[in-house]
């Protein structure tokens, strides 16, 4: 694959709904842990992806080059309304007894406060505004990859996943492989250097790896329907994941690392991770994308 499968690709925003209503709290049967694991997603993507439609909402007036400005305004609406769809399954977790309130609230002081947009008024916050840029071009690598394997996962259709559950995330995983190389392009617009990029990406990955661990501790710990386990039973584990992977709900830890490393080759381009062709076939039968179509 190449980045020439990308050029003539005009990126849009799809007016997806879901109904959770029959969406129940084990949507991988019989699986807590891999249905857990998932649902980090749902805790993390509503504040962050506010946070990259603001920070790039923030670049766009700096952005004279034409295609690249269409890129990043279609991945702005992309990514508004993935936050939106995830927010959607946090309202369904609450009103199930799992309430995500605490963790949510630590990832907007995160995202808002902690690394939040500033006005940019001088060099320095302009730096700031790259700097933000450079992370998002980093996180984005890896959702590009989950992306490709939640699209490939046979495993997912083989444990019989909850199939609104599964649109969501294949729906999401191929928009992520659409718009893949939109952050890395307009990170390069600002800053073409290598050690910013290569920097925020050891910055990035090990802070995912840990927000993605507690927040499956805090969904096991507080999972309504696990109250009557032992905490033993209900913390993750290493071997948990070990099976999880085997059968094909989760990727395994070498597939990540292997995946995660391609960042740090040199000539490295998102584009090489995952397929447009692939993603806009499965848009072009997504329950949800088709009726947002019509």
């Amino acid at each position: 694959m190449t980045g020439t499968e990308t050029d003539d690709l005009v990126l849009q925003a799809r007016d997806v709904h879901f109904d959770w209503d029959e969406l129940p709290m084990h949507w991988i049967p019989n699986d807590p842990f891999s249905t857990h694991v998932l649902n980090v997603l749902h805790l993390l993507l509503p504040a962050g992806e506010e946070w990259f439609v603001e920070t790039f909402k923030q670049a766009l007036p700096f952005i004279e080059d034409e295609k690249l400005r269409d890129d990043v305004v279609g991945f702005i609406g992309q990514e508004a309304m993935h936050s939106n769809a995830h927010a959607g399954v946090l309202e369904h977790l609450k009103e199930s007894g799992l309430d995500p309130t605490p963790f949510t609230e630590q990832m907007n002081w995160i995202f808002f406060k902690v690394i939040g947009p500033r006005p940019v008024t001088s060099a320095r916050s302009k730096n700031h505004l790259v700097e933000r840029l450079a992370l998002i071009a980093a996180i984005e690598h890896v959702t590009a990859f989950l992306g490709d394997w939640v699209l490939n996962a046979d495993g997912l259709d083989r444990a019989r996943i909850h199939p609104t559950m599964l649109d969501l995330l294949r729906w999401h995983g191929s928009e992520e492989v659409e718009h893949r190389s939109v952050a890395y392009d307009t990170l390069r617009y600002f800053d073409k250097r290598e050690v910013r990029r290569l920097r925020t990406q050891l910055i990035a990955g090990p802070m995912m790896v840990y927000l993605w661990m507690r927040g499956t501790r805090f969904l096991m710990a507080n999972d309504p329907e696990l109250q009557g386990n032992s905490a033993k039973r209900r913390r993750p584990t290493p071997i948990k994941w070990w099976r999880a992977a085997r059968k094909g709900t989760l990727p395994s830890a070498v597939e990540l690392t292997v995946r995660y490393s391609h960042y740090f080759h040199r000539g490295y381009h998102p584009s090489h991770e995952g397929s447009t062709e692939q993603a806009i076939a499965y848009l072009a039968k997504s329950p949800a994308a088709q009726a947002a179509t019509r």
